[in-house]
């Protein structure tokens, strides 16, 4: 698969995944296909037995859907959250009102999605959210922070500079143009979430920065045409990929 996470490598162990999710067709089809990317994964059907397994499995990462028997979701997760803050827990849901979003997010969810959904857009999210974890990715965040220059096809990114250089001659970028540009550069030829770039440089995903976000996406276009090997495109409904 094209989007395999090949950051389970990094470690000397497998990435450990709990599921708790009552649709056992669901399930069984988020579990295989989890660990064919060679997961370690326990599921669960309910919050009474994921909350069990939470403490005795210490996962890495929690998939859980909201709308469950004997303790949903939004209980399971403030029970995780009372003795573990870090762990990326993901909400499933086939719910769509903002209230639901909303008071997931307060209970401690670090991303949501929608059903029905794809297992390319699960998995996306998921590596989304173990790049972001201090905990599992300590070197590959440092290495991000740390590098400032960037070659995207015959061009040159000096992020400190804010400048874009082609043939000697520099593109001044604003300080929001260079940040969007190195997030691409820094995953490119793989996609980044809208959601990510949202909350990473406008602190916001709503409509309003969404749109923002899609004006600075085509001025760095704009910035990037002269090399027709280049192409930032849209993935519909996830996010965009820089193609070098």
């Amino acid at each position: 698969m094209e989007h395999s996470l090949s950051l389970i490598y990094l470690h000397m162990r497998k990435i450990k995944l709990l599921l708790v999710e009552d649709e056992a067709t669901l399930g069984l089809v988020i579990k295989e296909t989890l660990e064919q990317q060679d997961f370690d994964i326990v599921h669960n059907i309910n919050g009474v037995e994921g909350w069990d397994t939470f403490k005795s499995f210490n996962p890495d990462i929690c998939v859980v859907d909201i709308m469950m028997p004997r303790k949903d979701g939004l209980t399971l997760v403030k029970d995780i959250r009372s003795v573990n803050q870090q762990v990326p827990v993901i909400f499933l849901t086939a719910k769509s009102e903002t209230d639901d979003v909303i008071l997931g997010f307060k209970t401690g969810a670090d991303d949501y999605i929608k059903k029905p959904f794809s297992m390319e857009e699960l998995l996306l999210r998921i590596k989304a959210l173990l790049k972001r974890s201090t905990q599992l990715l300590p070197e590959t965040q440092s290495e991000e922070i740390k590098q400032t220059e960037f070659a995207i096809g015959h061009y040159h990114l000096r992020y400190t500079r804010n400048e874009l250089v082609y043939n000697d001659s520099a593109i001044k970028l604003s300080q929001r143009e260079s940040d969007l540009l190195k997030m691409l550069a820094l995953s490119a030829n793989e996609i980044v979430l809208r959601k990510d770039v949202l909350l990473k440089l406008w602190g916001d995903d709503n409509f309003f920065n969404a749109r923002n976000m899609d004006v600075y996406i085509s001025k760095l276009r704009k910035h990037l045409g002269k090399d027709k090997a280049l192409e930032i495109i849209n993935v519909r409904g996830v996010g965009f990929k820089l193609i070098m």
